[in-house]
This record gives C-alpha cells, sequence and structure tokens, in this order.
C-alpha cells in the first residue's frame, strides 16, 4: 500500500535506508540533500517504506503544487526491489489530489507505459561508463576535444583537487551565470552550502584547474553515490576557453577512475553547445520523463504555463 505522509512524519532513517539500497539511489534522495534543495517536502511511501517518492512542494496564492528544485536532476520512484512502469504508475496516481499543479522530473528508470493523467517529455542526460582502461575510453574521444586537450597541455595548464567552492562559483556568476537571470542569491548561497555538505558527507569531489601562471581557469564539482559520479555544477572563465583548461579537468577525471565500475553523468544540457562538449568524451545520450500536469483555474493555469515556459528558457543548461 502506498501512503502519502507529510513532512514532520516521515521516518527519515526508513527513507535514507531504502535510498542507500535502491536499485536506482542517488544522492538526490537522501534526506539531507532534499531538506536543503527543498525544505518541508512531503512523500509517498509503500508498506515500510520498501519504495519511496519524494514530493517537493510549494504553496502560492492558497495553491500547493509540486515542483523540481533546483540542484535535482531526477527525482521520481526510488524502491530496493525491481523497477517496472506499473510500480511507476501506482506511485504516480497517489499523489494527492490537494497539488494542483505538478512539474517535476522522473529518474532514467522510472518508464511509463499506459496512458497517463500527465503530459510526458523527454529530458536528455550523458552518461559515460567508466569501467574500460582509460586508453580505451580515450579512443572514442572526438577530435575536438582531443585537440583542446592537447592546447591545454600545451599552454601548461595544470589540474588539481585543492580548489574551492567560491572560485567555482563565481566563475560561473561572472561569465555564464550572467545569462541565467533566475539564478538568485539565494539559490548560489544553498549551492555553496550543498557542495560543503557534500564534501564533508565523503560524496563531493572538487578538480579545478590553473594556467601556467597560476590563474584560476576552471572547475567542476563531481558527486558520487551508487556507482555514479555526478557533474553536478561548473564554472569557467574566459580564460579557459582560450586555453582548453575544461577539456584537460575532465579528461584527468577520467583518467583518474577509469578502470571503476562507475557511470560518469554529465547531467545533461538542452544547449547544444554543452552537449557537443558532454558528447565529446564518447558519452551517450540517456533519456529520463518530465512530467506535467495542470489542473489550475483558466487564469492561474495560464500563468503556470508561462512561468515554466520562461524558466526552461532562463535555466536551460
Amino acid at each position: 500500500m502506498i501512503r502519502y505522509i507529510p513532512h514532520n512524519q516521515i521516518d527519515f532513517e526508513k527513507w535514507d535506508r531504502c535510498i542507500e539500497g535502491s536499485v536506482n539511489g542517488i544522492f538526490y534522495a537522501y534526506s539531507w540533500y532534499l531538506d536543503m534543495t527543498a525544505p518541508g517536502w512531503d512523500a509517498l511511501v509503500e508498506n515500510d517504506y520498501q519504495s519511496v517518492m519524494p514530493l517537493p512542494h510549494r504553496t502560492k496564492s492558497g495553491v500547493a503544487y509540486l515542483y523540481q528544485p533546483f540542484f535535482i536532476q531526477q527525482m521520481g520512484v526510488f524502491s530496493a526491489a525491481s523497477l517496472t512502469s506499473e510500480v511507476t504508475a501506482r506511485f504516480l496516481k497517489a499523489i494527492p489530489p490537494k497539488f494542483k499543479y505538478v512539474n517535476f522530473n522522473l529518474n532514467t528508470y522510472n518508464q511509463i507505459e499506459e496512458k497517463s493523467q500527465f503530459n510526458i517529455s523527454s529530458g536528455l542526460t550523458h552518461h559515460l561508463d567508466l569501467i574500460e582502461p582509460y586508453q580505451q575510453l580515450k579512443k572514442r574521444y572526438s577530435e575536438n576535444t582531443r585537440r583542446n586537450i592537447k592546447k591545454a597541455e600545451k599552454n601548461e595548464v595544470f589540474i588539481t583537487t585543492h580548489g574551492n567552492p567560491e572560485d567555482i562559483i563565481s566563475a560561473f556568476r561572472q561569465n555564464r551565470g550572467k545569462q541565467l537571470k533566475s539564478f538568485s542569491e539565494e539559490d548560489y548561497n544553498l549551492l555553496k552550502h550543498i557542495i560543503y555538505a557534500g564534501i564533508y558527507r565523503g560524496m563531493a569531489t572538487i578538480m579545478t584547474a590553473y594556467s601556467a601562471e597560476n590563474t584560476f581557469c576552471a572547475g567542476v564539482v563531481f558527486f558520487r553515490s551508487h556507482k555514479k559520479v555526478v557533474f553536478l555544477f561548473s564554472g569557467s572563465t574566459p580564460l579557459a576557453r582560450e586555453n582548453g583548461a575544461m577539456f584537460l579537468l575532465v579528461n584527468a577525471f577520467i583518467q583518474q577512475m577509469a578502470g571503476q565500475d562507475l557511470v560518469l553523468d554529465f547531467e545533461g544540457s538542452s544547449q547544444s553547445e554543452l552537449a557537443r562538449f558532454y558528447k565529446g568524451f564518447g558519452s551517450k545520450e540517456c533519456v529520463f520523463l518530465q512530467l506535467e500536469k495542470n489542473n489550475l483555474p483558466l487564469g492561474l493555469k495560464q500563468l503556470a504555463d508561462l512561468y515554466i515556459w520562461f524558466r526552461k528558457k532562463q535555466r536551460s543548461c
């Protein structure tokens, strides 16, 4: 039986045990991560936390709705048992009707076969299996990726794991972040706390690139759990575009992790330039489902549709 459980009644110890043992577990779904990114989240729980589904929610103008939190790419159903389309359908049907508007992502293990009450679209991420030796993985790099790695080596760019989150976030804010107006000061502060919390728990790794003159060029934050490493966030300066620093940085991480039973998840992108960058390392597209349902009154329905369009346009990444 699937139960709806308000936040203050969730057994977080059982919840985290379920996520830890899930066939599709990932750090996004741990209670501490949800507490940071979606304060007050509720849950759907099957039996004694055998399968679970987080429900990040907000209320605006008296209307309760479900949403996709920033810094979480995938949510959906997590289970220690096998996941079928029927299991996913059961959880979706159990979402309380009080949530008049729904807009969130499932994870790559959640499929839907039958006709759904939701409007369904496809999101893309990019996966690279790291189990092969580095030299085998490198053979699948694109010519452009190889060329940029050589350029970075020629420019004597060097890589270190001793950078700090503030440098990466600052580089993003001063460059690409200027185009994404919907990132607020609160979002950047949250991101910093997420990274430090991940480092504290031994899940987050930072890699940074510097020029021969010891000038910061680029940095990436990787989160690791459940045999997967997620490319959570990155920031780079105009210098990185000139000297190929980001290419060398990702290559260094792949070289370090090669031969392990791990998948590198680049978190995908709807921007063609970023998608080419990820594919340049031999990654493959992987689909997850995006759900939307709008049961709002007509006026609010139109405003919600406009908001989602704007958010996708501004936060496309």
